[in-house]
């Protein structure tokens, strides 16, 4: 398959991240090089979304905390990124929510032009008033003149327009490169995007519990979005499936991640972190990044049983 042809895929982490471990970051380079293996997907981007304070899990710190504690924990990245938005709702938002956000925030700068780097379109984007300064959705110096999807958001800025220059899942769309020297289109790129779930296997044993999610939300999730799946060791991932009519109908929408890289779930627990802050075990270093852990020291977070 072509680059144009492959599917290209954002993967969004939803979660507490109380603190964001190493592992969860693991999740993200496991997923993917698992499905840059299958020869049918390019990740070019991925979102860390912390969930709202009023979640009401016991010992959760500020968002505060936890954003600038992500933040800390990607500033290696190229291509991970953390997204405040549902730190800033009023309250708690759902998962299903949460992807549907997304969507919606690609949906409405789709069709816009993307210009040369050094000569930005005039072009105003879709939803921006006509008497504002058009502001570049994107701006990269490394991008070349033939820019691919994959280079134009391969390494996204800080800001959410950067991120989301994309259709809804699985629908087609055209990205325009204006040349900046001859004032004409030069080149249309038509590609695949979806927005896929990153989670553990612990979550998608979790669809399985009678009454913890909303029956349409899951069909949303799998049916429209899609997960991808890193699961814990030794984890029946085809018992668990088999255990929930809406996994059995949308199978071929969750992606298992499957490699030969002997990496403990473990080190993705921030239980098990927060319990090593507050023992004072040197182990923490097994779980949580050096700019992670001086923050936490600095904030004296976790260091009470209680959170």
């Amino acid at each position: 398959m072509t680059e144009t042809t492959k599917t290209h895929v954002i993967l969004l982490s939803c979660g507490s991240f109380n603190p964001i471990t190493k592992g969860h970051i693991q999740m993200f380079e496991r997923a993917r090089d698992y499905l840059h293996k299958t020869g049918r997907f390019i990740v070019i981007g991925g979102i860390v979304s912390p969930v709202h304070d009023s979640y009401g899990k016991q010992g959760l710190v500020s968002s505060r905390h936890r954003l600038t504690m992500c933040q800390l924990a990607v500033q290696s990245s190229d291509w991970i990124r953390v997204d405040p938005w549902e730190c800033y709702q009023d309250t708690w938002q759902t998962t299903c929510s949460v992807l549907e956000h997304h969507r919606d925030l690609m949906k409405r700068v789709t069709g816009c032009i993307l210009s040369n780097v050094n000569t930005p379109s005039m072009t105003p984007v879709i939803g921006q008033p006509q008497n504002e300064s058009p502001q570049p959705i994107y701006q990269n110096r490394n991008i070349s003149n033939k820019p691919t999807a994959a280079r134009i958001l391969g390494k996204m800025g800080e800001s959410l327009s950067r991120i989301c220059c994309v259709r809804p899942p699985m629908e087609r769309f055209t990205f325009v490169d204006e040349n900046a020297n001859l004032g004409t289109v030069m080149r249309y790129e038509e590609i695949e995007l979806r927005i896929l779930l990153l989670c553990g296997s612990d979550l998608l044993e979790s669809f399985c519990i009678p009454g913890l999610w909303n029956e349409s939300d899951m069909e949303v999730i799998v049916g429209d979005f899609g997960i991808v799946v890193v699961p814990r060791d030794g984890t029946d991932t085809d018992r668990i499936m088999n255990h929930s009519s809406i996994l059995r109908k949308y199978k071929n929408n969750i992606l298992i991640v499957k490699d030969d890289v002997n990496h403990p779930m473990s080190v993705v627990s921030s239980t098990k972190s927060r319990l090593a802050l507050q023992h004072g075990d040197g182990h923490v270093v097994d779980y949580l990044s050096q700019p992670v852990i001086d923050y936490i020291l600095k904030s004296q977070l976790y260091i009470n049983a209680s959170g």
